[in-house]
């Protein structure tokens, strides 16, 4: 009786770490799952003030690229397949080498 009061006590302490864990990585910005779950594959290009590439990593196996929009500051995911979404990333890649 008294072993599985301290499994189940065990069980509890454990689940309270990994939840407390999970949520001190989430403050640190660490996201535990993909960000985009729907993409805009419109062209926004002229809407876009900043651009986030995401690379693939243990939390998201998908590239995942956001757009900041200029006047409402709103995060949209963009489709990294999208003809138009290649040409901007091939743009601020060749700016970054120059």
């Amino acid at each position: 009786m008294l072993s599985n009061k301290v499994i189940v006590l065990c069980a509890v302490f454990l689940g309270f770490i990994a939840i407390s864990e999970a949520m001190s990585l989430r403050s640190l910005g660490v996201e535990l799952h993909c960000r985009c779950i729907l993409t805009e594959s419109k062209p926004i290009g002229r809407h876009i003030q900043k651009l986030d590439i995401i690379a693939p990593n243990s939390h998201c196996e998908d590239t995942e690229i956001i757009a900041t929009l200029k006047k409402t500051g709103q995060e949209v995911c963009l489709d990294p397949e999208a003809p138009w979404v290649k040409k901007v990333i091939q743009k601020i890649l060749s700016r970054r080498k120059n």
